[in-house]
């Protein structure tokens, strides 16, 4: 909230001045943003990560399930298997959580 309330002070500043031009008050509305922008990058960009390396280990954990059962494992145990395999994903990533927002806070702090 208060890096919102900041952007909208930076951008009514760029309208006071009555002697800008359009373009000029434009600018420097787009600057007000950037931290903004820059910070909404960082953040899409590590969700993004995140949830792509949790979709190809469960990605991976379907592959072997289709492999157990086309070599004829029966499907209770490739079930079982595969549950196993999806929770030992979830497990990993969730220890990645920590690290995430880390680099995360990194990025932020550097655009402050």
């Amino acid at each position: 909230r208060c890096a919102q309330g900041a952007m909208f002070r930076c951008s009514a500043r760029c309208c006071e001045d009555g002697s800008a031009s359009m373009q000029e008050v434009q600018r420097c509305i787009e600057r007000c943003h950037q931290p903004l922008a820059q910070a909404q990058a960082i953040v899409t960009a590590e969700l993004e990560h995140f949830q792509d390396r949790l979709s190809r280990c469960s990605l991976q954990c379907r592959d072997q399930a289709k492999d157990a059962l086309d070599s004829g494992g029966s499907e209770p145990k490739v079930r079982g298997q595969l549950d196993a395999c999806l929770a030992s994903c979830g497990d990993q990533h969730l220890r990645l959580v920590p690290l995430m927002a880390r680099k995360m806070r990194d990025g932020l702090a550097a655009i402050q």
